[in-house]
């Protein structure tokens, strides 16, 4: 491909060389970069990759995409060109290079603080019951065809993200379902796509802070962002933040809710909670009558499948596909089941702040178990403010808490749960509490003494794979301990 192919649709100024120039493959990072490559220099928020243009051309590269100006000294044979925004032009060139494939998928988005990662589950369930196959990529990675892979970002870098949108046109897919995140608004990852259907969850303060956003205003309308750059859009009408976050958009609109008249308004919620099941079964009225039943617990499950509907009604699908899908639909590690007996309840959850941690409680809660009993940790070096704030939560709302290790990096254990105890002291100064350093060792104990009715709740790593000590990620993978642990001591 011509250097000319890949600047379409793109505003450039050729600094030197020639637009004809072949070019291999596209790189932004130096240490990936190959013989007939070209280097797109990111200015970041650490660092600026300008700086590094010459190592790039030591190492094969023939093309330079520039922000500003470079000293050339050195590189006269080497073709250069000028963008206003590199990130922009890696967005945009990337999906020229891999054939635009965005534009022959149907393109679905979902943004919010909370309900991402289980609401593009369960759109992709609704989708695969009505014979669509999905490409998915979020928190948990990347699905297809029965295939998944890691991920390092929510929303991936756009040679990534412009990447897998090829692979999956390639494997058969024909809808691409991604979490899109703030970040990745911003830093312009998505730049260039026009999303079929854009979905909004809720909004609440988070990713505020150095290298992210410098206020609440400033991350909602990032989020804001992709109803200009959808045609339909499935919003949460419940949520305050709805019309803020609609000022400006483009889009035709479909609205969910609960308080609300939207178009699709869920009422009369009844929790349900047996072996192998904890959901809720509810009723929608609006453009359409209909009752649904859900296999995750809560409120905000309901919110979740609302907007699972909404996409399903905006792309036309038949309704046998939203019962079957939302029936069927769970979620690795959020409000995740795991059937081991018929005297309590055990569920893994990735809740791993203040907000994440109450909304999940105050769920459990509405299931009035006999007691709830939260395993948690906090990540090391991160935020102590996360601690206090779990800590709190927990104090006020568990009936037993047992307090030991998530990734501690490179921190003590012993560090870390002071941290927490601060924030329990304040939540509630008689709260019972017990700690157990080791994770695994802690769920054994909460296994071993079980009562009957008990509601256990493992929090904070959810999907995770592994534990991190001291920078060492070992093999942890919650679902398969319990079950060991269960079968080893015949739990039933």
């Amino acid at each position: 491909m011509t250097v000319l192919q890949l600047l379409e649709g793109l505003e450039y100024t050729l600094v030197q060389g020639s637009l004809d120039t072949q070019v291999s493959d596209l790189y932004y990072d130096t240490r990936k970069v190959t013989a007939g490559g070209a280097f797109v220099c990111i200015v970041g928020t650490q660092r600026d990759s300008h700086d590094f243009a010459g190592q790039a051309v030591e190492k094969g590269a023939e093309v330079l995409i520039i922000q500003h100006p470079i000293p050339l000294e050195g590189l006269e044979k080497i073709t250069v060109v000028q963008v206003p925004s590199s990130r922009k032009a890696l967005a945009l060139m990337s999906a020229n290079y891999f054939g635009r494939p965005a534009e022959k998928l149907t393109m679905i988005g979902v943004t919010g603080t909370k309900g991402k990662t289980t609401t593009t589950h369960m759109i992709k369930a609704v989708l695969e019951a009505a014979g669509r196959q999905v490409g998915m990529i979020g928190t948990n990675g990347v699905y297809y065809k029965g295939t998944h892979l890691e991920t390092a970002n929510t929303t991936p870098e756009s040679y990534e993200l412009q990447k897998l949108f090829r692979m999956f046109l390639d494997q058969g897919c024909d809808t691409a379902l991604m979490e899109v995140s703030s970040q990745g608004i911003m830093m312009d990852r998505i730049a260039g796509i026009t999303y079929d259907v854009g979905v909004f969850t809720n909004l609440s303060p988070d990713h505020i802070g150095p290298g992210e956003h410098a206020s609440f205003e400033e991350y909602r309308s990032w989020k804001a962002q992709l109803f200009r750059r959808c045609k339909i859009g499935v919003v949460n009408l419940d949520d305050e933040n709805t019309p803020a976050l609609l000022e400006g958009h483009t889009c035709r609109l479909i609205t969910y809710g609960m308080e609300k008249q939207a178009d699709y308004r869920a009422y009369d919620p009844q929790l349900s909670r047996s072996r192998d099941f904890m959901g809720v079964e509810f009723k929608v009225t609006g453009k359409e009558d209909l009752s649904l039943k859900v296999n995750m617990p809560g409120l905000f499950s309901v919110y979740n499948a609302l907007a699972a509907l909404g996409v399903a009604k905006a792309l036309d699908l038949p309704d046998e596909a939203i019962h079957e899908g939302l029936a069927k639909c769970v979620v690795k590690g959020r409000v995740e089941l795991v059937p081991v007996s018929h005297k309590f309840t055990i569920l893994i959850d990735y809740a791993h702040n203040e907000v994440s941690t109450q909304s999940l409680l105050s769920t459990l809660r509405q299931y009035q178990p006999k007691r709830l009993v939260v395993i948690f940790g906090c990540g090391g070096n991160r935020s102590k403010e996360r601690r206090y704030g779990m800590g709190e939560v927990a104090a006020r709302m568990a009936d037993f808490t047992i307090l030991t290790e998530d990734n501690n990096r490179f921190e003590k254990v012993e560090d870390i749960l002071a941290d927490i105890k601060v924030g329990m002291a304040k939540g509630n100064p008689q709260a019972k509490y017990l700690e157990i350093p080791d994770r695994l060792d802690a769920i054994h104990y909460a296994m071993d003494h079980a009562q009957e009715g008990d509601l256990i709740a493992l929090i904070g790593k959810g999907h995770e794979t592994y534990r991190d000590r001291m920078g060492e990620k070992t093999p942890f993978l919650e679902r398969e301990l319990i079950l060991e642990y269960a079968q080893e001591k015949g739990i039933q």
